[in-house]
């Protein structure tokens, strides 16, 4: 069985854009099968259950989100360890409300199979997961916080809060409006909450 065959990444292409365009309610394995102008058979062929096949989808958006970590923390030597933890922060909320369907299934583990898909497709898709928390957590041991693992889980929760309830329109309501910088500040307010008052 060919399992990195154009057929694959084929499928996986047609979920990802299914889930970008009409979220994680769209994806039946019918209808990417359908995206993919191939038989509704014919996913099974790759991936042995529907979990699995929504695994593959949703490890692309882990992939398209470790890229934007990277870049956001890149001018390592340029911006102090805080001011990367708030770039970071801005570019997680960031992707959550560019890409809400892809977001939402990334995070539902209920609907992914963290099993692995054979050994041709690297690290079970929680454990891919994981470079990008121990990045936050070495930017916050750097910002002096005494339980830098504790911070930074704390601190993830606060911003995917954030990044969940200004797209249900829950923040935009309390604050008054959704001004342009509202996430932005938002981001800096849980950055500040979790790690202190910014030394002077």
């Amino acid at each position: 069985m060919d399992q990195g065959g154009p057929l694959r990444e084929r499928l996986i292409d047609a979920g990802v854009e299914l889930v970008m365009s009409e979220g994680t309610g769209a994806l039946g394995l019918r209808e990417i099968a359908r995206r993919a102008g191939v038989s509704h058979g014919a996913p099974r062929r790759y991936f042995p259950t529907h979990q699995s096949l929504l695994s593959a989808i949703a490890r692309r958006g882990f992939e398209d989100l470790g890229v934007r970590f990277a870049s956001a923390a890149a001018p390592a030597r340029e911006m102090p360890p805080r001011e990367r933890v708030r770039s970071i922060g801005c570019a997680y909320v960031g992707y959550a409300l560019q890409h809400p369907g892809m977001f939402e299934l990334m995070f539902r583990h209920d609907l992914l199979d963290s099993t692995g898909q054979g050994p041709s497709q690297g690290p079970r898709l929680r454990e891919s997961t994981l470079s990008m928390f121990d990045q936050l957590v070495a930017l916050v041991c750097r910002c002096g916080a005494p339980e830098p693992s504790v911070t930074a889980a704390a601190l993830w929760a606060n911003l995917h809060g954030v990044a969940q309830l200004w797209r249900w329109g829950s923040l935009p309501l309390v604050l008054g409006g959704a001004p342009a910088d509202g996430v932005e500040r938002l981001v800096g307010a849980a950055v500040d909450a979790h790690l202190g008052p910014e030394p002077v």
